[in-house]
Parts: structure tokens; sequence; C-alpha cells
């Protein structure tokens, strides 16, 4: 069975150094791998000085590259629906035009690396994410998409078998085809994998680069919180650009000395998780010679790719009164978070992010009762409605 490892954190903390630096080292260790980027700005071509095209190519004995375009794998992958889509808007105006509709990079790019995984071609799918905000909508959209799909889709399919004859007349507009509607049926089959994918402790992991910088740190908190809300399993973090201490020039005394209290800070936040200290390098992390530094310097160890399951899954308990549902949402602020039920599901809101957990059928005739949040958990419990 593959592995895969995706790589995210702030806009410029160096993902893709370290990204291909694992990449690099798995392959030294002769393991077929594709090192992947999802990040629109993509700059795998300049780490490893290489012209990249569209499709994967191969840089090193057992290392391919892979910049997805995805608008290329939409137009190649979803034709008809595109076709449709393309129609329906009309105006000249095409979703090929990935930036019309918010989160479809992201979701093509994401079911592009499912294809890539299912095909088995890969022992290591090691994934350069674009920046933090961009990551987290990547990694929710699957949940996000499917919830709606699930509700949605059958009624779609009944609504374009009946509707089909008399749309163009009365409402002006086409219905989806049959090949339209295959091609929808498609993208939520293997939305439904990809999520299963992502949130497969033994198959995926999430590793959060850093720098020891007060915004950094902060927006790092709130990654791994976020992360965990949503069940990823985070196992890693990376800190880079830390200066040597025996620098000798004054100047950089004081920066020293804040990269050592939010070293410490970050050390104390994510104890839980295997840490690696990246040191700042005194030339740009670019060429493969340069990359193979923070090999020989930090990934040094054969546990570097080891499975580690870390953050506690979603779980259901039974009660003498009910149930409890306990999420795992580390570092979150009390006052932050909300509950409610919605339908069949509860939807927990942290800051501006919210999640839809199904309840299951047990606990369909069940009222919320009550939550707390103490120790990093948020417990929900469910008593018998009347």
């Amino acid at each position: 069975m593959g592995r895969i490892f995706v790589f995210t954190g702030k806009g410029g903390v160096g993902k893709s150094s370290v990204a291909a630096a694992h990449a690099v080292k798995s392959a030294q260790m002769g393991k077929r791998t594709l090192l992947v980027s999802t990040d629109m700005a993509h700059n795998l071509g300049d780490i490893f000085e290489k012209q990249l095209g569209r499709e994967i190519e191969n840089v090193l004995p057992n290392l391919d590259l892979y910049e997805i375009d995805p608008s290329y794998v939409c137009e190649n992958d979803y034709r008809e629906m595109m076709h449709y889509v393309d129609q329906l808007m009309g105006s000249g105006q095409q979703l090929s035009d990935m930036g019309m509709i918010p989160g479809t990079e992201e979701l093509f790019c994401l079911l592009r690396i499912a294809d890539l995984y299912q095909t088995g071609g890969y022992e290591r799918i090691i994934v350069d994410c674009a920046p933090t905000g961009e990551t987290l909508s990547l990694l929710k959209f699957p949940e996000l998409l499917s919830w709606y799909m699930e509700k949605l889709f059958p009624i779609g399919k009944v609504g374009v078998r009946v509707l089909s004859p008399i749309s163009k007349t009365v409402f002006k507009t086409e219905m989806p085809n049959r090949q339209a509607m295959n091609d929808i049926e498609k993208m939520y089959q293997k939305l439904i994998e990809l999520q299963e994918l992502l949130k497969d402790r033994d198959i995926c992991s999430i590793r959060i680069v850093t720098t020891p910088e007060k915004m950094v740190v902060e927006e790092t908190k709130r990654n791994y919180m976020y992360l965990n809300l949503y069940d990823f399993n985070v196992d890693g973090l990376y800190i880079n650009r830390i200066l040597p201490k025996d620098i000798a020039n004054t100047f950089f005394d004081q920066w020293i000395e804040i990269q050592h209290n939010y070293l410490h800070i970050l050390k104390d936040t994510f104890s839980v998780l295997p840490i690696y200290e990246i040191p700042w390098y005194d030339e740009e992390l670019k060429g493969l010679s340069n990359i193979k530094r923070i090999v020989e310097d930090v990934l040094t160890g054969e546990d570097v790719f080891e499975t580690k399951v870390l953050s506690q899954r979603d779980t259901f308990l039974q009660t003498e009164e009910g149930y409890e549902l306990l999420v795992a949402i580390p570092g979150a602020d009390k006052a932050d978070l909300d509950l409610y039920r919605a339908a069949t599901d509860i939807v927990i809101k942290a800051g501006n992010f919210k999640r839809n957990i199904p309840l299951p059928n047990v606990l369909r005739s069940y009222e919320v009762a009550g939550a707390k949040y103490e120790d990093d958990v948020l417990r929900i419990r469910f008593e018998k409605g009347e």
C-alpha cells in the first residue's frame, strides 16, 4: 500500500524545499516516488532547475515531478460536464477559466492525486501544497461537496429525466445530457473515495512547515487546530530557517533571541509531534545539490517516512445517559467554538471554519444535551429525545 505525505504551511516558509528534500530522500531509499505541486504558483521546476510541462516528468532515478494544471485535468477527464456548464454560463464564459468558481482548482488537483494513488504506480506521493488557507480549502472540499452531492444528486438525476424534454422551451436552458450526468456521478464517486483516502491514517499524513516568527507561529497553531477539526492525521512539524547561535555578528543577536523564544513556544505547543529543525542556509535552496543539504542535515533517519498515528479520530461512546461524540480540536479558543444540529448532522464551528459530522442512525432520535471543551477535546453529549 502506498503512502501520501501532504506538506502545508504559511506562504514563504519553505514548503516546496522541505517537500522536495523528502522526495529526494525517498528516491534515495529506492522507493518509487512522485513529487506533486498543487500550488498554482508552481516552483518545482525552479527548485530542480528543469522546465516542466503538463505531464509527469522524471528527474532522478525513482523520482518524478508533476505540476498539476487543473484546467487541463478537467478538460480531459470531465469533458462532457465542462461542456454543459460552459453552455449554461453562456456569454462566451468557460469553466476552464478556473477562477470563476472558488474551489475548483483545489478540487481537480485532489481528484488527480487520488487517481495517481489508485493506479499504484508510486510507493510514495509527496504533495507540495499551496499556502495554509488554500490547503485547508483543498482538504475540506471533498467532505463539503460530498455532503451536498449526497443530498442533491439523486434529486438531480430525477430532475434531468423529468425536465429535460421541456427545459429548453420553458426554462430557456439545457438540462445536462446523460454523458454530463455520468461525469458528475463519476466525480461524486471519486470524491467519496478521496475523502476516505485523505482520512485514512495508514495512507495519508499531513506535515506542517513553519518558521520561528510571531505571525507564522500563530498561523501554524490555527492551522493545526483546523486540520484536527477536519479529522486529518498531522504527524510532523518542520521548523525552517533557524539561525545558528554562533554567528560572529552582533546584528543577529536580537534575531537569534527572538527565534529562541518562538522555538520554545513551538516545541511546547507541538510536543506530541516529531519536530525537525532546519538551519538557515547561506544560499538559496535551488538545485539538487542544495536540496540534498536538507536531506543530509535533517532527514538522516530511516524513520522519516514511518506511519505515525498521533491525532485522535472522531469517536462515539455509549454512556449511561446516552452517547458522547469526542472531537479533538487542539489549541482552540473555547469562546470561538459553537455547534448546532442540522437535520441528521452535527455542525461544529471554530472561528470561520465549520464542519458537518453525519450522525449514525442510532442517534437520529437523540438530542444534544450539552457540550464541554477540555484537554483539547470537544465532548458532545446526546440523550434520548421526547
